[in-house]
């Protein structure tokens, strides 16, 4: 007799995918040697030392249902952020609220001062889809030393709007290597052109800042960094993410499919 194979539990799913987020995000709160990571009620708030609002970071921790909840933690965020004089984000994970604060909830960022700024699917696969075409040859090298410290930190400023003072700041300390979060870049030619960033958490594999030179776009060099580097992907593994607008397409291509919803908020 054959036992059917029973269906992921979503809720689970849902908390790999946010479980993963929240732990890559705490890496802002070491990466710089002079940030904190602090628990709060029902968020967590992670300051980089850096006055850059998309580096210092706050998320909740657990799910809301009444629009005096989440005004609440806003309020707690911002002191919490006041005290540094920084601007900072929010990275809501709406799947947590419920469904009719979901609809409100726009409006009580921007009574608390906030504008969201991009939205971004949580996406999960059991396993990548094979290669549409040929992808280029790339030399994947692990971030593990001061040259590729500064690579990681260039791609970003170059491939994310960063400026490169805050990049630098935040990626090139040894130290901001010593925890969760791998880092990986593409050489082509010996020239660093792609980056990927790893992160082993809550039961999954997250990708976080897969980015590529301009000139290099569209050319493969991308997902062969990508797949490269989910080499070490243990055996079903599921592997998450969050996307952005430019990324979506590649991402359904390997295989991804939505499961949660992201707003990013950013203090006016």
């Amino acid at each position: 007799m054959t036992t059917a194979r029973q269906s992921p539990d979503p809720l689970n799913l849902l908390a790999a995918v946010d479980g993963n987020l929240r732990v890559a995000m705490r890496f802002f709160g070491q990466a710089t040697g002079s940030g904190e990571i602090r628990r709060l009620d029902r968020a967590e708030a992670v300051y980089s030392g850096l006055d850059y609002g998309v580096f210092n970071i706050a998320f909740l921790n657990k799910p809301l249902s009444a629009p005096q909840d989440l005004a609440q933690v806003l309020q707690q965020c911002g002191r919490y952020y006041s005290q540094y004089r920084v601007r900072w984000s929010f990275w809501l994970c709406e799947d947590l609220l419920d469904p009719a604060l979901r609809r409100r909830n726009r409006d009580l960022f921007s009574a608390a001062g906030m504008r969201q700024i991009s939205q971004a699917p949580g996406m999960m696969t059991s396993s990548l889809s094979v290669p549409t075409r040929v992808l280029p040859s790339i030399d994947c090298r692990p971030v593990n030393n001061s040259s590729t410290r500064f690579a990681f930190a260039e791609l970003t400023s170059v491939c994310f709007d960063i400026p490169f003072s805050v990049a630098r700041a935040v990626y090139e300390p040894e130290g901001a290597w010593m925890g969760e979060y791998r880092g990986f870049i593409g050489y082509v030619s010996g020239r660093p052109v792609s980056m990927v960033a790893l992160v082993r958490a809550e039961g999954a594999l997250g990708i976080y800042s897969l980015g590529t030179l301009p000139e290099y776009r569209r050319r493969g060099y991308g997902e062969a960094v990508l797949r490269t580097a989910l080499a070490e992907r243990r055996d079903g593994e599921p592997i998450v993410l969050e996307s952005t607008e430019a990324g979506y397409p590649l991402y359904r291509r390997l295989g991804f499919r939505d499961l949660a919803r992201f707003s990013v908020y950013l203090t006016k």
